[in-house]
């Protein structure tokens, strides 16, 4: 029993994937919880975001030229349990991104597709404790996210300061070479800390994460990020073979602007609330899975972006 406890609930860590570039993913499939016991586990996350508002410090304002970006991660995961307190991950993430902007007068469409920055992570459990009506975890983790994907868009940055002027009532693109990009660049530090408690068929689970960023490729520096998420939950179905359980899932991110050229970047600050569900099912010690959706209740940001209208996730873990 105390076993499946643990596996049913994949707490996602909620990060915008454009903002964040594919560091969400990674913590996605980070928390999929094939953390007992040791040996091995793999899985696969997903998660797919839809950007087609577009904000002006932070207020809604039209999007004349219909430009959207939708933004798909599949994040394929390998966990090593040296012990129960101890584990190592490795995450390979697969970026496709299609995109409608406006160049002058005309349409700018077209899509980036590839492989993104893999991470190495380290799990460290501080608390643990499984009992009959009680359960509660403190895990800490930390890694490194390497520069293997694609920088070529963040040249568009460079490219933006020798551009002509846009032809005068032409609108201006939210859509930018750093939001393409399927890289840094950079070597990256990852830093988090996740919670979960379970009183009977309650529980809570709570996690943030914080990416420390250096500069990359093209003299862009990414800001650092902060991402956050949590909330409370509910057993539907708490049996020795199985479980389900569903949790109101209240996430968000705070990143400042990035840096170019030691300049700030005006358009690449966020603060953003999401809310929405999550269902996750355990099957004995092997299968966890779970499916969840993030609605904006707030989003706060710099200078004209596309912003988030929803985004999907869904992920399966498979322990050895």
């Amino acid at each position: 029993m105390k076993k499946n406890l643990s596996l049913a609930v994949l707490t996602v860590a909620s990060a915008t994937s454009l903002w964040a570039c594919d560091l969400c993913a990674v913590y996605s499939a980070n928390e999929s919880r094939g953390e007992l016991g040791r040996g091995f586990s793999a899985g696969v996350a997903e998660q797919f975001t839809h950007f087609g508002t577009m904000q002006q410090d932070g207020q809604k304002v039209p999007n004349d030229a219909q430009q959207h970006l939708n933004s798909s991660i599949s994040q394929l995961m390998v966990r090593y349990n040296f012990h129960e307190h101890f584990g190592v991950q490795f995450n390979l993430p697969v970026i496709h991104r299609s995109f409608v902007r406006p160049d002058g007068f005309a349409n700018d469409s077209g899509t980036v597709t590839g492989i993104g920055e893999v991470s190495l992570l380290g799990r460290f459990s501080v608390l643990r404790d499984d009992a009959q009506n009680v359960t509660y975890t403190w895990n800490i983790l930390g890694g490194v996210k390497l520069p293997t994907g694609d920088t070529r868009r963040l040249h568009e940055e460079v490219d933006e300061l020798t551009a002509p002027p846009q032809p005068p009532g032409a609108p201006e693109s939210g859509i930018h070479g750093h939001d393409l990009a399927l890289g840094s660049g950079s070597v990256d530090g990852i830093v988090g800390t996740s919670i979960f408690a379970r009183y009977k068929h309650v529980f809570l689970s709570a996690n943030a994460q914080y990416a420390i960023r250096t500069k990359g490729d093209f003299d862009y520096e990414y800001a650092n990020d902060l991402t956050w998420a949590g909330g409370p939950g509910v057993y539907l179905v708490l049996e020795n073979e199985w479980t389900l359980a569903v949790q109101l899932n209240v996430s968000g991110e705070y990143k400042p602007r990035d840096t170019f050229e030691g300049a700030t970047a005006d358009d690449t600050g966020v603060t953003a609330v999401y809310l929405g569900p999550e269902l996750s099912v355990s099957w004995t010690e092997k299968l966890s899975a779970e499916i969840g959706a993030d609605f904006p209740v707030s989003i706060k940001n710099t200078a004209l972006q596309a912003v988030v209208d929803y985004r999907l996730r869904a992920g399966v873990t498979w322990r050895f």
